[in-house]
């Protein structure tokens, strides 16, 4: 037997939203969604006058239960059994109301029929709200000057380094900038020669010192000399 149009995109639609449901719901259920779907697919359920809701059991098609608000008369509402209230009615009766919101032409809704919210969480299935967006960065401050500080060029290796000292005092910023310089001297440039023509006896060629004259014995045989760093005395050769 060929199925109506109409027949396939309610099938359809139960399938999607028992899909939807089996993803929202807690994973304990599942087993009671495929029950409460085909209670839907098979019309057991239908909600009353009085605001209720009737729907079938799946094992017995002349047994019925009742649902009011989110309150089931079930074994399974009664005993605690449905995980956090959701027996296979109450997911079917939510099934249910989804699908016929979702029929390209809804049935004139019954009267004082609840919304199904409360104090349960929701019975529609409805899509899973968007994500809210990720907030907008925070600018980064630059951090304050330090309250003294200095910068000095020193010769490393051959090479020219530029230093920077930041402290919270200057006289400690002064102690660590003499330290720095300290271990760091300005090589002094070579002090420049005179031709050797143009040096006296006096001057030392060796030390390139000023040497004097020492006095021998009754004025003979003086000579020029001068002292080293080390204690020595030079004569400038």
């Amino acid at each position: 037997m060929r199925t109506s149009p109409d027949r396939q995109t309610f099938r359809a639609l139960v399938a999607d939203v028992a899909a939807r449901a089996k993803e929202k719901l807690p994973t304990a259920v599942n087993g009671r969604v495929e029950s409460a779907a085909r209670l839907v697919l098979l019309h057991d359920v239908q909600p009353q006058a009085d605001g209720s809701i009737l729907v079938g059991l799946s094992t017995d098609p002349l047994k019925t239960y009742r649902l009011e608000g989110t309150t089931c008369t079930c074994q399974d509402f009664q005993h605690g059994k449905g995980i956090e209230g959701w027996c296979q009615h109450r997911i079917a009766a939510g099934i249910h109301k989804r699908v016929q919101e979702l029929l390209p032409q809804e049935p004139e809704p019954v009267p004082g029929v609840p919304d199904l919210l409360e104090p349960w969480p929701d019975n529609d299935l409805e899509e899973t709200p968007e994500p809210a967006l990720a907030p907008a960065p925070v600018p980064v401050v630059p951090l304050p000057e330090a309250p003294a500080s200095v910068n000095v060029r020193v010769q490393v290796a051959g090479r020219e380094v530029q230093w920077t000292l930041r402290d919270t005092d200057e006289e400690r910023l002064a102690v660590r900038l003499e330290a720095l310089l300290a271990r760091y001297p300005v090589p002094q440039p070579a002090r420049p020669q005179a031709p050797a023509s143009s040096q006296g006896k006096e001057w030392c060629a060796v030390h390139q010192v000023q040497m004097r004259w020492n006095e021998g014995k009754e004025g003979r045989n003086g000579w020029y000399s001068h002292q080293t760093p080390d204690g020595q005395w030079c004569k400038g050769k």
